[in-house]
């Protein structure tokens, strides 16, 4: 606030020269100039006028009322442009009123967290019941009020539904904004299959075929139980969003065959080694699945899920 600007607008000049008088308070005499130059250092600004208030009985500053505002800055001159031959500028200064924005960022990233995973679920079935899904449907049913924030948080879904879940989100009307949602690099199988038939699996077929190309064509069980515990997904789980690993991997997938699994030949004790099924070999190639593995590396990690929510 400026000197212009008084905390108590409107107040007569006989209410300042009685504050003067007032017990407490003591006159100030007008200094020489030698005492001028001495005391210019440690001045004191006033609330109010200059013309408003007489040297002789200008009063020390008032205590700021209790409850009054106590951000107010006394001074008529802008911040950073004091003289550095004279007068110091004081402030009378509380504790800013402003939000922090950090935390209203934190809860707004939480909020468009919690959309992404809305829209999962929402893709999730709608990949279930094999309907397409359009723009409108998400904004309606999902996004609502985060509209503005639509191309993130589609973006993020896809990408989630592409690395654990095998799924691809493809547009087929870009006029319309209508998505068909198929499985990844072809493959003919949905993923709906074995303990728990509510989440894809493809995501997991995918990631299990790419280990084995990567490994050597013939992979030690061993291996693949190794790879999979480094992202968290470990045989004799509890709760898993893709059942108990080892029969999904050594009787789900032999069945569909898109795994073969095999005692390694002379073995003894016998151990075991998984291929590639011929389904696998049918449907798709080991430099197709080598790509998709290398793009979705290339990604910023996604954790798979342990549980189901």
């Amino acid at each position: 606030m400026s000197l212009g600007q008084k905390s108590q607008p409107g107040k007569p000049e006989e209410d300042l020269q009685a504050q003067g008088e007032a017990p407490g308070l003591v006159d100030v005499q007008v200094p020489t100039a030698e005492e001028q130059e001495a005391t210019s250092s440690s001045s004191t600004l006033i609330t109010g006028t200059l013309e408003e208030v007489p040297a002789a009985e200008l009063p020390s500053p008032p205590e700021i009322p209790q409850g009054a505002s106590s951000s107010l800055i006394v001074t008529d001159t802008p911040l950073g442009s004091q003289s550095s031959e004279g007068s110091s500028t004081n402030e009378v200064e509380g504790p800013s009123t402003s939000p922090d924005p950090a935390p209203m960022e934190s809860l707004l990233w939480e909020a468009l967290d919690e959309k992404v995973d809305e829209l999962v679920g929402f893709l999730l079935c709608k990949y279930q019941i094999k309907e397409p899904v359009t723009k409108a449907e998400m904004l309606e049913s999902v996004i609502k009020n985060y509209s503005n924030y639509f191309p993130m948080i589609f973006s993020k879904a896809s990408e989630y539904m592409q690395v654990v879940f095998g799924i691809e989100v493809k547009e087929v009307d870009p006029a319309g904004h209508i998505y068909f949602l198929v499985t990844c690099l072809g493959l003919s199988y949905d993923g709906l299959l074995g303990d728990d038939q509510s989440t894809p699996k493809t995501g997991l077929l995918i990631t299990v075929l790419g280990m084995i190309v990567v490994k050597g064509i013939c992979v030690p069980e061993e291996a693949i139980w190794e790879g999979l515990s480094e992202m968290g997904l470990y045989v004799g789980m509890e709760r898993s969003i893709y059942g108990e690993l080892r029969k999904l991997l050594t009787q789900d997938w032999v069945q569909e065959k898109y795994l073969d699994y095999r005692q390694v030949p002379g073995s003894d004790p016998a151990r075991y080694e998984f291929l590639w099924g011929p389904r696998a070999l049918a449907e798709t190639s080991y430099v197709k699945v080598l790509e998709h593995v290398a793009r979705v590396g290339a990604r910023v990690p996604i954790p798979y899920p342990s549980q189901p929510n």
